[in-house]
């Protein structure tokens, strides 16, 4: 299959939330301006100059450089995204080189010389496959974790060499790069497994702590800080085809493996991240119920309410919606007579960030202002933008289950993945930000390893600060009693934040 009159596009300087924001569409060649009723196996379908869709094996070819032709970068990052909703990637890069075998006519060449004698004929062809290479490698370097694919980069790089060996350097620094990114998952995934353990250690040893959030760090601002660089760490190692393999429901085949079911991928660091989202909400209102006093609730909660809004001005809506979460909590809202001594003009300023009407109206207005204050800023602190996970997912979510996969006729719905994409670049811009605060390390370690109440436990405790009123709450306080257990962390099934903002915000976009 030959692919006509396909415009080479130089090197990309652009970040790809750049490049994805000048343009609806990704607009490339028409081959010979076939429409939809002259369809063939190897025809992509344009609209309005924009790719519309087209057979997987037509948008696979697509991919391939050639002498004169390098991929845009948009429909690199565009197809890589969402090709595994079809073919597994190691299935990917080998129908890539086996394409560029054909297309350039290299299996005729079977000895080093022969690759020589032939470099002219080849022309750029070698450089334009270690770009894409050097794409794919940066882009989805997770993709590389499976011995499969890091034996097949190995298997190319080399044959390349072997043609190009001025481009060894280039390979060289492909595969460092490749390496460093697979060597810091590694430590990041070891490093949460020791912050794991250390915590299970306090709660297996009873470990019940002497102090509290504001004696371990008394400013509202350095701990919106150090939220920050939790979530700056975390967010930062998602990969953006966590999203997709997250939503994938369908079970895919390929007519390689037959009946063999093509299971989704690793989404451990988009769970992760999750998971601290919601371990931040129940610290909140760990802190809050474990103080026996009215007055060091009302401090407490407080203290949260400036650490919210400190969290607003350095674009950390994630960890703002954490707190609020926490603090919406039925274990908390039930204590009337705590919040009634709390200042409201606090909280006035967050309920209107935060209100959930029209789709978060205030909160994507607020959004957008800070990142256009990011796109302009010289320095990290103004760079920094950390969305509200939630509903970014809920928002590619929606995308994904309002626009089929493929259209009727068979055809690859790339309108989807480039919109997909679209939005994950915003992403990538927001996960290449450095954290500019110095780190406390005794504060970040207290946040994610101290012991936190599990529902039965923060019920318990709630009643203990303000007895039940009700009937239903004055059985309910018997029963806890009876069978009281040491304070825990959540488990999966006990992450769902009853009656809490989260949940009716949820509802509300429903």
């Amino acid at each position: 299959m030959v692919m006509k009159n396909r415009e080479s596009v130089g090197p990309q300087m652009p970040s790809l939330a750049q490049m994805f924001s000048s343009c609806n569409g990704y607009v490339g060649t028409d081959n010979n301006n076939h429409n939809r009723a002259e369809l063939d196996a190897e025809t992509l379908i344009f609209e309005n100059g924009n790719l519309h869709s087209g057979p997987l094996e037509a948008l696979i070819q697509h991919l391939v450089p050639t002498s004169d032709y390098f991929p845009d970068r948009t429909y690199t990052f565009s197809f890589l995204l969402s090709s595994r909703l079809f073919i597994r990637p190691h299935e990917l890069l080998a129908q890539v080189f086996k394409l560029c075998v054909l297309q350039q006519n290299l299996a005729a060449l079977d000895n080093v010389n022969g690759f020589k004698m032939e470099k002219s004929r080849l022309g750029n062809f070698g450089p334009h496959l270690v770009n894409l290479l050097s794409e794919w490698t940066e882009m989805f370097p997770y993709d590389f974790r499976d011995e499969p694919m890091m034996k097949q980069l190995r298997d190319i790089t080399q044959r390349v060499i072997a043609v190009y060996p001025e481009l060894r350097k280039d390979i060289t620094n492909l595969s460092y790069n490749l390496v460093t990114k697979l060597t810091n998952l590694k430590s990041y995934e070891e490093n949460l497994a020791k912050i794991e353990a250390e915590e299970q250690r306090k709660l297996d040893s009873h470990v019940i702590s002497t102090t509290d959030i504001t004696e371990m760090c008394p400013s509202p601002l350095a701990l919106a800080q150090q939220l920050t660089h939790i979530e700056l760490e975390r967010l930062s190692m998602i990969g953006p085809e966590e999203f997709v393999q997250a939503f994938a429901k369908e079970k895919m085949k390929s007519e390689e493996n037959g009946n063999k079911e093509i299971f989704t991928k690793s989404t451990h660091n988009l769970e992760s991240y999750v998971q601290w989202f919601n371990r931040l909400s129940y610290l909140v209102a760990s802190e809050i119920t474990s103080h026996a006093k009215k007055k060091m609730r009302v401090k407490i909660i407080e203290y949260f309410i400036d650490v919210a809004k400190e969290c607003i001005n350095i674009g950390n809506f994630n960890s703002l919606m954490a707190i609020i979460a926490g603090m919406n909590l039925s274990q908390v809202t039930r204590l009337k007579k705590t919040w009634a001594k709390v200042n409201k003009d606090k909280l006035k300023i967050l309920e209107h960030q935060m209100d959930p009407s029209n789709n978060f109206g205030s909160y994507r207005s607020c959004l957008k202002a800070a990142m256009w204050r990011s796109e302009g800023a010289a320095e990290d602190r103004g760079k920094i933008v950390i969305p509200f996970f939630s509903l970014f997912v809920k928002d590619l979510y929606f995308l994904n289950e309002g626009c089929s996969n493929r259209h009727e006729d068979g055809t690859v719905n790339f309108q989807k993945c480039w919109q997909m994409a679209k939005q994950i670049s915003d992403l990538i811009a927001w996960q290449q930000v450095e954290c500019p605060f110095e780190k406390m390390g005794s504060v970040t370690n207290y946040i994610l390893t101290a012991p936190i109440y599990k529902e039965p436990m923060l019920s318990l405790a709630s009643y203990e600060c303000e007895a039940p009123e009700t009937n239903f709450d004055k059985e309910r306080f018997k029963q806890l009693k009876l069978q009281p257990s040491p304070p825990v962390s959540p488990s999966d099934s006990e992450l769902k934040l009853n009656q809490s903002y989260t949940a009716r915000a949820s509802a509300s976009l429903s």
